[in-house]
């Protein structure tokens, strides 16, 4: 059962929403304060998180970039609601989604669910695996083992970030509107907030340099700027 930390110093919001999220199979874990977040966390599996934005010690943001410098975790902020800013900046330190509060549980468990598809890795085969390998000048991306390697040395990507990738390198040439990502990602529609996918597209850009891999195409969209390896 994939475990989630929920981290929200509401103590009345935890056992209700563990309750509820155990109706689809997943175990929540609540810590109501950031350090004991961050010791679960780094003492247990946990497959995914959330943070609250307005919390004591830290806040939300702060606790984003600590645990991006650790670890690779899906990772969904709850803002409040109306706070574009507060989006931004989850987003720009290496959230995956966000959801506005108050929210409703079933849609909280649906954007986890989300976040936890872009994780799974899909297993590969023993052998020939190579043959699934999307090869680009300077860039190798691996969509059985969710790997990526720029010239020859690996990166570590994000769920969202490598669903990004792989889907601007399996339409290589193809331009793709930010509407375009964001419902791919999302797995619903998107909600016009499409600044979203241009801080996602700074981010991965950052990762990937000293290679030019995405290219922007004003009022258009994006699409990737490598040309396919030669065999």
């Amino acid at each position: 059962m994939p475990r989630v930390l929920l981290i929200d110093d509401d103590a009345q919001l935890g056992p209700p929403l563990a309750n509820y999220f155990r109706r689809f199979e997943l175990e929540l874990v609540h810590a109501l304060r950031p350090s004991g977040g961050l010791t679960r966390l780094r003492g247990g599996h946990f497959d995914a998180a959330i943070l609250d934005v307005m919390l004591p010690e830290m806040d939300g943001f702060e606790l984003c970039r600590t645990i991006r410098r650790e670890s690779d975790i899906p990772i969904l902020m709850l803002t409040a609601r109306g706070e574009v800013m507060d989006r931004v900046v989850g987003l720009e330190l290496g959230a995956d989604d966000y959801l506005p509060k108050p929210f409703e549980p079933r849609e909280l468990v649906a954007r986890v669910q989300t976040v936890l598809r872009r994780r799974r890795a899909v297993p590969g085969p023993a052998t020939g695996a190579s043959a699934d390998l999307l090869r680009f000048d300077g860039l190798v991306v691996d969509p059985a083992r969710r790997s990526v390697e720029r010239l020859g040395e690996p990166v570590t990507l994000t769920g969202t970030e490598f669903e990004l990738l792989l889907l601007l390198a399996r339409g290589s040439g193809r331009v793709h509107s930010r509407d375009d990502i964001l419902n791919h990602l999302r797995g619903h529609e998107a909600d016009l907030y499409t600044r979203a996918v241009d801080l996602l597209v700074s981010r991965l850009r950052r990762k990937l340099e000293p290679l030019d891999c995405i290219k922007t195409l004003r009022n258009a969209g994006y699409s990737l700027a490598l040309r396919p390896a030669v065999p």
